[in-house]
């Protein structure tokens, strides 16, 4: 079975690290900070203005006030900080930001992503996603495998205008994870989702790919 979103959280939730700085893309991605491990420390930065977000809060518990870069009320913690866009994407392009988690619309096999348009269709603007591919230390991508006409969104090579070039490392999917191998080599798989084989994988990804010598089933 692929897995749900909750699920792509949950198993993203897998890259932090205790004392990381982190930065949660909109989307699936928002929902890794309901699944941080018990007892690590993990500090979540939002391009709006916040350092230190915790998890969404209860029904009848939203502060209008605190939100995420998406929009989405959010909760304070006790180390909670505020201060400027400015300051925020100062932070950002000045690479004290150790993982980034973002959404896409397309990733090729070389590491490049495509998350921010589609030609044709109004856009509000490209947001902080350009900085943050650019400025955090590691970009690690959660999506649906497929766009919702069961088109790849695993390429050869992106067809929407790039958010950045070859700064994915990892990509997480309903179906599998993947890591994009150095020098343009393709991907290599690393983790199957349950009940997911790797001739599904095949079928539903056009990127060139390799099972990984340690490829296990999650």
């Amino acid at each position: 079975m692929p897995r749900t979103r909750d699920q792509l959280a949950e198993r993203a939730a897998q890259e932090l690290q205790d004392g990381f700085y982190v930065n949660l893309g909109i989307g699936i991605p928002t929902l890794v900070a309901n699944y941080i491990p018990d007892g690590m420390e993990v500090t979540l930065q939002s391009e709006n203005g916040m350092l230190g977000m915790g998890p969404f809060p209860f029904e009848g518990e939203e502060d209008p006030d605190l939100i995420n870069a998406g929009k989405q009320t959010i909760t304070a913690l006790p180390k909670t900080s505020y201060f400027s866009s400015a300051d925020s994407f100062a932070m950002i392009r000045g690479g004290h930001i150790d993982l980034s988690i973002l959404g896409a619309m397309e990733v090729a096999e070389n590491g490049d992503i495509a998350n921010w348009m589609i030609p044709g269709k109004m856009v509000k603007g490209m947001g902080g996603a350009m900085d943050l591919v650019a400025g955090v230390k590691r970009v690690v991508v959660v999506m649906d495998h497929a766009n919702k006409a069961g088109q790849s969104k695993v390429l050869k090579r992106c067809t929407l205008p790039l958010t950045g070039q070859r700064v994915v490392t990892r990509i997480i999917t309903d179906l599998c994870v993947f890591d994009v191998l150095p020098n343009g080599e393709g991907l290599s798989l690393l983790e199957l989702a349950p009940g997911v084989t790797a001739d599904e994988v095949a079928a539903r990804t056009e990127a060139q790919w390799r099972p990984a010598p340690e490829l296990k089933a999650a």
